[in-house]
C-alpha cells in the first residue's frame, strides 16, 4: 500500500514549509508527494527545491498554468500510489491524518473519505469554526452535494481507481473536488465522512474562500453544469463497461 498526495502550489512561499513539514511526517518511506505548480513568482519554487534535495519523496512538476482545477488535475494523474491525498499549499495537517483516514477506508468497501476539519486564521492560533462539517451540514450522497456542496478538497483522499473516472475534469465547473465527491458517490455509492478534525484549515486574504456565496444566477448556472458534465461522464463510464 502506498500513499500518493497531490498538492497544488501558486506563490504560496508564506505559509508552504509548515505544510510540507506537516504532510511529510505522516507519510512513510514509501509513500510520495507529487506537486504541480503554476508558475509560481515568489519563493515557491526555491523552497520547493531545497525540499527535494532533502527528500526523494518529493515529485515536482511544472503545472500546466491553467488555473488551480487544471493544476490539480496534472497533479492526480502523475500519482502511482494506491490512495491519493488532496493537499493545498497553506494548510496544517494532524500528525494522524493519514492512519484515520486510512484506518476508514480499511473498515468498508469505499472509494473516497473526507474528513472534517478546524477553520483557524493566519497564525493558526485563533479557532474561526470548530467543524468545518457542523457549518456546512456535510453529508454524503449526489443530491445533498449538487444543492450544497460539502466536499472539501483538502480535507479528500480517495482510491486510485477513481481518478480515470474523474478525469479530465471539466473546466467549467465551480471546482475539483466537488466534482470528484459526486462521481464516486454516483458510481460506487456513499462516501465516508469522518467526523475526526484531522487538519487545521487556515483562512487568509489571499486564500479561495469557501465562505462567499454566488448570485442566485452564478448558483443555478454552477449546478447545472455539474449537473450536466455528471450525467455524460456516467454514461461514458456505462457505455465503456458495456454496462
Amino acid at each position: 500500500m502506498r500513499v500518493s498526495v497531490a498538492m497544488a502550489t501558486y506563490n504560496g512561499a508564506k505559509y508552504l514549509r509548515r505544510q510540507l513539514d506537516s504532510i511529510l511526517d505522516n507519510l512513510s518511506g514509501e509513500d510520495e508527494i507529487v506537486i504541480s505548480d503554476d508558475g509560481s513568482t515568489d519563493e515557491t519554487l526555491e523552497i520547493l527545491a531545497q525540499y527535494q534535495e532533502k527528500d526523494n519523496r518529493i515529485r515536482l512538476l511544472e503545472g500546466p498554468h491553467k488555473g488551480v482545477i487544471s493544476n490539480f488535475e496534472y497533479a492526480i494523474e502523475a500519482c502511482e500510489g494506491d490512495y491519493i491525498f488532496l493537499a493545498d499549499q497553506d494548510d496544517v495537517w494532524a500528525p494522524d491524518k493519514v492512519e484515520k483516514v486510512l484506518e476508514a477506508f480499511s473498515k468498508k468497501e469505499i472509494y473516497l473519505v473526507i474528513h472534517d476539519a478546524k477553520v483557524v486564521g493566519e497564525d493558526l492560533g485563533d479557532t474561526i469554526m470548530d467543524s468545518f462539517f457542523a457549518y456546512r451540514g456535510s453529508k454524503p450522497g449526489v443530491a445533498a452535494n449538487l444543492v450544497k456542496n460539502r466536499y472539501m478538497g483538502c480535507c479528500m483522499a480517495f482510491k486510485k481507481e477513481l481518478v480515470p473516472l474523474v478525469v479530465p475534469i471539466p473546466k467549467d465547473i465551480p471546482m475539483h473536488d466537488q466534482w470528484i465527491g459526486m462521481v464516486s458517490d454516483r458510481i460506487f455509492g456513499k462516501s465516508c465522512f469522518l467526523s475526526e478534525k484531522l487538519l487545521l484549515y487556515r483562512r487568509h486574504e489571499n486564500a479561495v474562500s469557501d465562505f462567499e456565496h454566488n448570485s442566485v444566477g452564478v448558483m443555478i448556472k454552477n449546478r447545472w453544469m455539474i449537473y450536466h458534465h455528471l450525467k455524460n461522464r456516467i454514461r461514458e463510464i456505462r457505455k465503456e463497461r458495456k454496462l
